[in-house]
């Protein structure tokens, strides 16, 4: 499966597409909603992928744009069958809330995920210890919940840097990495596996020193999400003080996000120096042992 072939990315292409036919017949979405008798706040929903589309429903749109020939008519009804299918992440909905789970949707078809995290390692990039550690800090104890937001990081780690995976860039702040989480053997694993998932192609790991002064990313750590070659097609996930915050669709929030993190991206170290760091870092967490 490629990552437009993922079922939240063939609703997105298929809204895409909806969109597209209906300025390109200069109709508003309230001239569709009265031609179809519907309400403007359905369609309004069914573009924005608030709720979902039927193919009954696709069909009358599709015969209200004038298109009828059957192999383009199958095609779309086809991204909304995709669209429909469970995906692996439905199976975790009794570990996280349902805005995690869209995220993870979102995720699973970005061709690009840039992440900066000011406190902790970022949770696709874990090893099952740390994780483990991170959740129990955060006050959970129930071990089997554990153990499944554990599979989560990993089943996450897996998709992400699979042959066809999407472009990874993380940029961690220093003081998540000399934060203890853990024992030092967990800390020990953490840095090495950082240091090996860098040599994948696709991954770009840099660290954030603090030599490198406050910087307007202290405000929060981020995830921007680019889900395709089409200019700002952007969403978002924010850790913010009230929670984490979703943004789903591409705004001005979304884009200016992608370029602070391209401005940090400035500030952290290289990635060859993000591997000195981490390297001497590992040789002081061996001497703690």
């Amino acid at each position: 499966m490629t990552r437009a072939d993922s079922p939240v990315g063939q609703l997105r292409r298929l809204r895409a597409v909806l969109r597209q036919e209906r300025d390109s017949k200069g109709y508003t979405q309230r001239d569709v909603a009265e031609a179809l008798d519907w309400s403007p706040s359905k369609l309004i929903r069914i573009e924005k992928g608030t709720v979902g589309i039927s193919v009954t429903d696709l069909k009358a749109l599709l015969l209200h744009y004038d298109i009828t020939e059957r192999e383009r008519v199958d095609q779309l009804v086809d991204m909304v069958k995709a669209g429909k299918k469970p995906a692996w992440w439905h199976q975790y909905r009794d570990v996280y809330q349902q805005q995690f789970i869209n995220f993870i949707g979102l995720e699973s078809s970005a061709v690009r995920i840039k992440q900066f995290q000011g406190l902790i390692v970022p949770g696709s990039v874990q090893t099952p210890e740390y994780a483990a550690a991170v959740m129990r800090a955060y006050g959970s104890s129930d071990e089997a919940a554990i153990e499944r937001g554990v599979e989560v990081r990993m089943r996450r780690r897996e998709e992400l840097i699979r042959s066809g995976g999407p472009e990874l860039s993380f940029i961690i702040d220093e003081s998540a990495l000399l934060r203890q989480v853990g024992d030092t053997e967990v800390m020990v694993g953490q840095v090495r596996q950082l240091m090996e998932l860098s040599a994948y192609k696709q991954m770009h790991i840099q660290v954030m020193p603090f030599s490198a002064g406050p910087n307007a990313a202290m405000v929060g750590s981020f995830i921007v999400l680019e889900l395709s070659d089409e200019q700002d097609d952007y969403a978002m996930l924010l850790e913010t003080p009230d929670g984490n915050m979703l943004v789903e669709e591409p705004n001005d929030q979304t884009a200016r996000y992608w370029k602070f993190f391209n401005d940090l991206q400035q500030m952290a170290l290289s990635e060859d120096d993000t591997q000195v760091f981490l390297d001497e870092l590992l040789g002081r967490l061996g001497e703690d042992e």
